[in-house]
């Protein structure tokens, strides 16, 4: 029996529906390499809560008394450094891989790209989507291991941004996969095939993730643990005769006890233990940024020079690469079931 469709009455305002979305979502990043944009963003990203677990009565006169006011120009120096013609690499490759998931899609699913904090914004996105008919969303928070200080503030944000609307999509969440096997592949082929192009062979490859405050482990939160399965598992698929592998922890802030081997501290740890020539790759990190570019690439090499090293190769994230944009696509697909 055929279905005849209705025909809605000849006032009815039209309304676009049925669609299926995926919205990638990054950390985020200012808007330009300046002192000022530097500012705003960091306001944003060190007032959430989940972010700094500080009761904000104590926490904000020394964001905006101290913090500020001190170090939105030594991050804009930073940024400037790694910053290029389409702007922050943060964004750029974020823009680039949903590009390319997009392509690999298809017409029959809609792929956008939010920040968490500056722009563009997952509420806007979220919106915007909506009211383009895409009432399926798929959010996508491209952190590999969970923390309630990435993964839980995309989920924060999605929730606060559905407060304010009437009529609200239906969202999925994309689930970590620090240990998916497709992932770790990924990185295993990426990492793999950049040491063989190096012109020296690396005595040490240090997997660096960012860090956290020891505190949040103590609190139960599971970063720590999936960045560990994740190294024991790259470390498995990597392990090379004459290459050790180090696990450590970087971008330390402020006084209180933080995740550690400190990567800097193992930097300098290592040089001056004789080693010579160290590669470092940051397989927690999605996309290059300012953490990998600057903090590792520029100031990682000079400590461990300093400290008497000679070679350092600081390794590419998967950004929109082959293997990264394969494992992108194989989770988005299998989340997306039911659904295309």
């Amino acid at each position: 029996m055929t279905h005849t469709p209705q025909q809605l009455p000849a006032d009815h305002p039209p309304v676009k529906s049925g669609g299926v979305g995926v919205l990638l979502v990054n950390l985020g990043t200012p808007d330009a390499p300046t002192t000022k944009a530097v500012k705003r963003y960091l306001k944003q990203f060190l007032s959430d809560k989940r972010v700094v677990e500080i009761p904000a009565i104590a926490w904000q006169p020394i964001l905006r008394g101290i913090i500020l006011n001190t170090r939105p120009k030594k991050s804009a120096h930073a940024y400037q450094q790694v910053w290029s013609e389409d702007g922050s690499p943060l964004a750029a490759i974020t823009k680039a891989q949903a590009a390319d998931l997009q392509t690999r899609l298809g017409d029959g699913v809609r792929v956008e790209y939010a920040m968490r904090y500056g722009q563009p914004a997952i509420d806007e996105k979220l919106e915007q989507m909506h009211k383009d008919g895409f009432e399926r969303i798929l959010l996508a928070p491209l952190y590999p291991q969970y923390s309630g200080a990435t993964s839980a503030t995309v989920v924060d944000a999605a929730g606060d941004a559905l407060k304010a609307m009437r009529w609200q999509p239906t969202l999925r969440f994309m689930p970590p996969y620090h240990d998916d096997p497709t992932y770790i592949d990924a990185l295993a082929a990426d990492i793999g095939k950049q040491l063989d192009t190096l012109d020296f062979d690396p005595e040490v490859l240090m997997l660096s993730f960012h860090g956290m405050p020891q505190r949040t482990l103590e609190l139960g939160d599971p970063y720590h643990c999936h960045c560990r399965k994740t190294a024991r598992l790259l470390s498995a698929k990597l392990a090379r005769d004459g290459m050790r592998i180090e696990t450590a922890f970087q971008s330390r802030f402020g006084p209180a006890k933080w995740l550690g081997p400190a990567t800097d501290e193992m930097l300098e740890a290592e040089g001056k233990a004789g080693t010579k020539r160290m590669a470092i790759a940051a397989p927690g990190f999605s996309a290059d940024c300012l953490e990998t570019l600057e903090e590792l690439a520029i100031r990682g090499l000079e400590q461990f020079q300093e400290a008497g090293g000679e070679q350092l190769a600081a390794l590419s994230c998967l950004n929109a690469g082959a293997e990264g944009m394969q494992m992108l696509e194989g989770l988005i697909r299998r989340e997306l079931s039911g659904w295309i």
